[in-house]
C-alpha cells in the first residue's frame, strides 16, 4: 500500500464537516486535537480526514500553512495505524490547538498517541 492522500480521502464536504463539529466526538493528545465521526463513505475510502488551525493563534497565513503542511504530512504517513485497525469509515478533522510553531517530530508523535487514543476508544465502543 502507498502512503498517499489522495483527493477521495480529503474531507471537504461543507455539511460533513458541520455535522463534525455538531456531532463528533473528540480525542486529545496535545497540542493536536482528533473530532471524529462515524459515517458512510465510498467502499474503498475508510477515512476522509481534514486538518484545521487556529487562525486566532496564528495570524500569518504562512505560519498557519505551514502548520497544515506538517499535520497533512504526519497524517500520511501514519494513517496505517488506523485503518489497520477499523472496519467502519469515519470522517476526521485533525486541529492544532497549541500556541506556538511545532517541529514536524512534535507532531508526529501526537499525531501517533492521538490514533492509539483513537483505536482504544473506538475499540472499547466495539467490544
Amino acid at each position: 500500500m502507498t502512503l498517499s492522500y489522495p483527493k477521495k480521502e480529503k474531507l471537504k464536504s461543507k455539511k460533513r464537516i458541520e455535522q463534525l463539529f455538531l456531532e463528533g466526538k473528540n480525542v486529545t493528545s496535545f497540542p493536536l486535537k482528533l473530532i471524529y465521526l462515524e459515517t458512510a463513505l465510498p467502499d474503498p475510502i475508510k477515512i476522509q480526514a481534514g486538518v484545521a488551525v487556529s487562525k486566532k493563534r496564528f495570524k500569518s497565513a504562512v505560519k498557519r500553512n505551514r502548520v497544515k503542511r506538517l499535520l497533512r504530512e504526519a497524517y500520511r504517513l501514519n494513517k496505517t495505524i488506523v485503518t489497520d485497525n477499523t472496519q467502519s469509515s469515519y470522517a476526521f478533522l485533525i486541529l492544532y490547538i497549541g500556541k506556538e510553531l511545532p517541529t514536524y517530530t512534535v507532531i508526529e508523535k501526537q499525531l501517533q498517541q492521538l490514533f492509539q487514543k483513537f483505536n482504544a476508544k473506538t475499540n472499547a465502543q466495539i467490544g
